[in-house]
């Protein structure tokens, strides 16, 4: 239990995510002192590992990017650290596509690389891909000029929104689909621009352009990365930052609401009873969760309230661990991702559960990427094969808790391993040879694991709608209470860490010194 009769702490953190450890660590670092929250025994949030059988899967982390030496991400990961976090390289190709019954296609890296690749294969679409590659080029630096308001205040903000009006209206304001349809007519090279949309969790149909050029496109200047040791690293190196600065890290403590002094945020209260007092609050749980959950019903700030209620969620998935015995690499498992898509259609979600085939699965091998795995006598190597999906498949126990969903849950859950582990096999016909564990998770672990409503693994959905929303700045209209994470910046791990970064910067703009690395 942390002791609030100590210390009144200068921020209390709460969720220790990426976002999380990355708003603590850094306020720590400019002479802070912070108590880091988390109501799970394991810190990390999507960042964490978990083991069965000897085999340990990471759940969140399947490459990175902008992780090379001298890349302002890893520079920053490194101020946040403890020590240093050491990354492997994954290789010129990270991700292998396979559209419909067309030859697989590696995507490789840089720009110019995966250029030539496109060409290679559609030699009559070269005006079209020459677009595309410098679409993604302004798509990727258009994001970045939203991620500066995030952290200003709002005239600051709608100054410089304003002065980007252009850029932001052209490659922010549009979907991904709609930027595509602009280039080319031909469905299989379609289906490949938008194939890795994945990576952000929004449809081609309904994601910002800017977010899947900043997401897709973030790999292409200094390849693919995977920590050394696995996803545990981050909490294990980021963690000691705080500690080592007179902060705290307490894990099983769930926080039940928050406290007020007039229309300030001065605290929190946890489940057990415990008032914890600090000059501001940082929220790593979710824009949407962090107003259902931790604010008042009467809360003066109802405008801001319905426009972040207004944003929809990401889409949800159901991932199968498996873990191997035997030589993978021989029967076909790669460093690289393999993203399938049967139909030659990439804006689908496995909707008709649990028995029709899935359109789409994304398959990767994380203990072929770690350099620290040690196979051992008996090769135990890990894989995940993940499927995007939609919420409704599982909504009818979206109210019952684990454990107590009932047989006809436990049935819908066998007959979805079994259907998914088929289409695992199907593209991989030697692989599932050798699988001897396999455990399913479907949307609703993401609910019990990140209290994310909707399953929804990303957060808020990455509709243009969201990537514009004045309301997602780090600084919120309540006095004392921030956001961190995904939400404030973009989904996925390095995403995340932006999110607690500019939420620490919100609060302690001698955080920004460090931002040019």
């Amino acid at each position: 239990m942390v002791d609030s009769n100590k210390t009144h702490w200068d921020a209390i953190v709460i969720g220790s995510g990426m976002g999380g450890m990355a708003a603590a660590a850094a306020l720590s670092r400019v002479g802070h002192k912070v108590a880091l929250l988390e109501q799970h025994q394991t810190l990390g949030g999507l960042t964490h590992s978990f083991s069965r059988d000897g085999f340990t899967w990471d759940v969140g982390v399947h490459y990175l990017s902008e992780m090379a030496p001298g890349d302002r991400a890893r520079a920053l990961l490194d101020w946040l650290s403890d020590t240093p976090i050491d990354f492997a390289p994954l290789g010129s190709v990270y991700d292998t596509l396979h559209i419909g019954s067309a030859e697989p296609l590696s995507l490789s890296r840089p720009y110019e690389a995966q250029e030539r690749d496109l060409k290679d294969r559609y030699p009559d679409q070269a005006v079209a891909i020459e677009a595309w590659i410098r679409a993604m080029r302004s798509g990727y630096e258009a994001m970045y000029k939203i991620f500066q308001t995030r952290a200003m205040p709002e005239i600051a903000g709608d100054m410089l929104d304003w002065w980007n009006r252009r850029t932001i209206s052209k490659w922010c304001a549009r979907t991904t689909k709609e930027v595509i349809d602009e280039l080319t007519d031909n469905p299989e090279l379609a289906a490949v621009m938008a194939a890795q949309w994945g990576d952000h969790g929004g449809r081609p149909s309904k994601a910002s352009f800017a977010m899947h050029a900043l997401i897709a496109g973030a790999y292409l200047p200094s390849g693919s990365w995977y920590p050394v040791g696995g996803a545990a690293a981050y909490a294990n190196h980021i963690i000691p930052t705080i500690t080592k600065h007179g902060g705290e890290v307490r894990a099983g403590v769930r926080v039940e609401g928050l406290l007020f002094d007039g229309d300030t945020v001065v605290g929190v209260r946890t489940d057990d009873g415990d008032e914890i007092r600090a000059n501001a609050v940082i929220s790593d749980i979710g824009a949407r969760e962090t107003i259902d959950t931790l604010l008042p019903e009467d809360c003066k700030h109802q405008d801001w309230m319905a426009q972040i209620r207004a944003l929809p969620s990401s889409i949800a998935h159901f991932n199968l661990f498996l873990g191997f015995e035997g030589d993978i690499e021989a029967a076909g498992a790669t460093k690289a991702n393999h993203w399938f898509f049967p139909t030659g259609k990439a804006d689908v979600l496995w909707s008709n559960a649990p028995d029709e085939v899935p359109p789409h699965m994304t398959v990767s091998f994380g203990s072929l990427k770690n350099p620290a795995h040690d196979p051992g006598q008996r090769q135990k190597h890990m894989g995940q094969a993940i499927f995007w999906a939609d919420w409704s498949t599982v909504a009818q126990w979206a109210d019952c808790p684990a454990g107590a969903r009932g047989d006809d849950y436990a049935d819908f859950k066998r007959r979805a391993e079994d259907t998914l582990m088929a289409q695992f096999e199907r593209h991989f016909p030697d692989l599932a040879k050798l699988v001897v564990h396999r455990e399913l998770a479907t949307p609703l672990s993401t609910v019990t694991y990140t209290g994310h409503r909707k399953g929804a693994f990303y957060g808020l959905d990455v509709t243009p709608k969201r990537v514009l929303c004045d309301g997602l700045r780090a600084k919120t209209p309540v006095p004392g209470l921030y956001i961190a994470g995904q939400d404030v910046a973009s989904p996925g791990i390095p995403g995340a860490m932006w999110g607690g970064l500019l939420s620490a910067a919100s609060f302690d703009p001698k955080v920004f010194r460090h931002f040019q690395g």
